[in-house]
């Protein structure tokens, strides 16, 4: 919806592909590194990126801030989000922030995005939306499974696709804000993902192994010492079918403030547009 509407306009990618995020990676590097940090999980990269969604539900909630970056024939977008998710319930809130036209357009307005589960709302939505309905969308109609559409991944389900990693490579250790991480870098497969995710992800993940030009996504997670996703980078890549050519896509979401408060409550049905949306 987000990325479809800015390559109506001609100047920005669609996003009806779908993304897989799975890590598929090459064994672990060596060094005493790597050696510390398996001996003190119990397990190698690939089962702590299994139970990386796992943690964040423990965690129960995170402020989150997320970056999507498209680029094709030469031109190059990126779309930001800022918000809060709960794990727990499986509930986003975000708002979206579309680039500036090229053109000299106005500045678009921010997109309020609700997340849950099998479902994307959007408010500001534009297109013939009244500005006080949202829009409501399945995200498992989305070819994409809504990794990309909606300008920005759900957290919770970037966190799902690694349950679909087979091998992972731990690159060292570093740190994000501050927080000290450890790096595993691999592939992610959206089919095995899909086995193993959550019943509110798993048909989404589903239309995502469909619907991208391949299946296997590679990744970058960088976890903290209790198992949380503090970082994941993904980059899919998918056909646009308009201009016959790749579409590389790199979404990246960033955690913090874990425990914050996350109260998402979604629209009632009155609230939600039931008209046609323009093109």
């Amino acid at each position: 919806m987000v990325v479809e509407e800015e390559r109506r306009r001609g100047w920005m990618v669609a996003a009806g592909a779908a993304v897989g995020l799975m890590v598929c990676v090459t064994g672990c590097s060596g060094g005493p590194g790597a050696a510390e940090d398996d001996a003190r999980t119990g397990a190698d990269g690939v089962e702590v990126l299994h139970q990386a969604a796992d943690a964040l539900r423990r965690a129960g909630s995170a402020k989150t801030s997320t970056s999507m970056e498209m680029a094709t024939g030469g031109t190059r977008v990126t779309i930001r989000g800022e918000g809060v998710y709960d794990f727990e319930e499986q509930r986003g809130r975000l708002k979206v922030l579309l680039p500036q036209d090229p053109a000299g357009a106005d500045e678009h307005r921010p997109i309020t995005e609700l997340l849950a589960p099998g479902a994307l709302f959007m408010k500001n939505r534009g297109a013939g939306v009244p500005s006080d309905k949202w829009v409501r969308v399945d995200t498992a109609t989305l070819s994409d499974g809504n990794l990309v559409t909606g300008g920005a991944t759900d957290p919770f389900a970037a966190a799902e696709l690694l349950r679909g990693a087979r091998t992972a490579e731990y690159v060292g250790k570093t740190d994000v804000a501050g927080v000290p991480v450890r790096h595993y870098r691999g592939t992610a497969d959206l089919a095995v993902a899909a086995k193993s995710a959550s019943a509110g992800n798993r048909d989404a993940l589903k239309a995502a192994a469909k619907g991208f030009a391949t299946a296997q996504v590679p990744f970058d997670a960088y976890l903290d010492d209790e198992g949380r996703l503090r970082k994941v980078r993904h980059r899919f890549s998918f056909v646009n079918g308009r201009q016959k050519g790749t579409v590389a896509v790199a979404s990246t979401t960033l955690l913090y403030e874990f425990g914050v408060a996350a109260d998402v409550t979604l629209p009632e049905s009155a609230d939600i547009f039931a008209g046609k949306i323009a093109e």
